[in-house]
């Protein structure tokens, strides 16, 4: 693994993942889908992929080459990256590079294309994906790297191998947010309290609904792992049984959406709609 090429630094913890990408080296598939993790870990991940499959050394990433370099720099001639951090991955950029992949690599190894939180994908443009795959061309790869397959379609996923990363070690939210956290689970256990927090104007901005969810999501994980790490998650643990856990699962997986999709969107009221979903 390398150790001194700050994208891949984020794999601290995934060896796991490292060690599967390596074992399909030889002879990879046309596309993988990396879940799991932290988006900056399925980035480094899905870097690291790039460098193994086009790194001079012909095997474990040497870090130093050019073709590794300029992956880290995102400035290889056979590297395409959408970057949905950044918004809405749209139908119009996909077509545009169906001519591209349908020619060779420039070089010896693979072009990789590497969707970054795929889950930006518009439905135009993951259907324009997944006829470039149906049609696929020697020497062109696929990743989409998104929190949890469910969220990608499903023709995409059945047509890709699956590499799961390890959930990021921080198990506790933030005080702030394990203030909402808490007031949204006391919510669902009482039906008071909760809409004097998003009723002030202003005081929910998408950033703050999103850490929100995101704080949710984790307390979630540690109910459904067993686990219990904290207070609130063994109360969700007591109080839902798993049929439960996976709505509110579904819930969050359909807030983050909006707040990532929606333009323009309530934040306040995506958390108002979550809250009053489980009660």
């Amino acid at each position: 693994m390398i150790s001194n090429a700050d994208p891949l630094a984020a794999l601290a913890g995934q060896e796991h993942a490292v060690r599967r990408l390596n074992a399909i080296a030889a002879d990879p598939p046309q596309s993988i889908v990396i879940e799991g993790g932290d988006a900056d870990s399925r980035v480094a991940l899905a870097l690291y992929w790039a460098m193994r499959l086009n790194c001079a050394s012909g095997s474990v990433p040497c870090g130093q080459c050019p073709a590794c370099r300029q992956i880290a720099d995102l400035a290889f001639n056979d590297l395409l990256f959408f970057d949905g951090r950044e918004g809405l991955i749209k139908v119009e950029s996909v077509r545009e590079r169906r001519s591209t992949w349908g020619q060779p690599p420039h070089g010896d190894g693979r072009r990789v294309t590497i969707f970054a939180e795929a889950q930006m994908f518009m439905t135009e443009a993951a259907n324009a994906l997944l006829k470039s795959l149906e049609e696929p061309r020697p020497g062109n790869v696929f990743v989409l790297a998104a929190p949890q397959r469910e969220r990608l379609l499903e023709t995409l996923v059945s047509r890709s191998w699956v590499i799961t990363l390890s959930w990021p070690d921080k198990r506790e939210n933030d005080p702030e947010i394990a203030e909402w956290v808490a007031a949204m689970v006391g919510f669902w256990q009482s039906g008071r309290g909760w809409f004097e927090r998003t009723s002030t104007k202003g005081v929910v901005d998408r950033h703050l609904a999103m850490q929100v969810v995101l704080g949710m999501q984790r307390e979630l994980r540690e109910a459904l792992s067993g686990s219990c790490a904290t207070p609130l998650s063994a109360s969700l643990a007591r109080t839902h049984d798993s049929r439960g856990l996976r709505r509110i699962g579904l819930a969050l997986d359909q807030a983050q959406d909006a707040l990532n999709t929606q333009v323009p969107v309530n934040p306040a009221m995506v958390l108002d709609w979550v809250a009053t979903r489980m009660v």
